[in-house]
């Protein structure tokens, strides 16, 4: 498989929503409303500048997204962040890797001195290795500050990742 990624644009919606859709009705990964609609989702997913939404396609499919820019506006914008989603099809592939890679490459190319993950499900244990994999580190846990469906309450890491020593 060799995954491309590329911007996305509005006519990439389409595509990316049944994959936002299905993360959020799962419910194990993101506190967005499990109902949310495909506009409220467009609106929350489709960043604008100075941040960027991408997909990840291999021979045209969309397998995953992500959104990446600064964590905070003002005095923290020099902070990055990032939210990736992957589509059933695309798990176990390589799909969020390529993103996580992508993700951690457009912020050092936009001079980011780091990258904060804000809540990261702890027991989203593929999400946790891939991303200490590439450097991240947990920095702090919230207890029980998400509710799983499967698990129950479970903690939220806050991950980081220096880009600058």
């Amino acid at each position: 498989m060799t995954v491309q990624i590329r911007p996305a644009t509005s006519a990439d919606w389409p595509r990316i929503w049944p994959i936002v859709e299905a993360v959020v009705r799962e419910g194990e990964t993101y506190a967005y409303p499990t109902d949310l609609t495909s506009r409220q989702a467009r609106d929350l997913w489709m960043e604008r500048p100075p941040g960027a939404t991408v997909v990840a396609e291999d021979d045209g499919e969309v397998l995953g997204t992500a959104k990446m820019g600064p964590n905070r506006p003002g005095h923290g914008d020099h902070v990055g962040t990032a939210s990736f989603m992957v589509a059933e099809a695309g798990r176990g592939r390589g799909v969020g890797r390529a993103l996580g890679e992508h993700v951690v490459t457009w912020h050092r190319e936009h001079g980011f001195r780091g990258i904060q993950f804000n809540a990261v499900v702890e027991s989203n244990v593929a999400a946790v290795r891939l991303w200490r994999s590439l450097g991240f580190e947990i920095v702090g846990t919230v207890p029980g500050a998400f509710r799983s469906p499967a698990h129950g309450y479970v903690g939220l890491h806050v991950m980081y990742l220096p880009l600058v020593d």
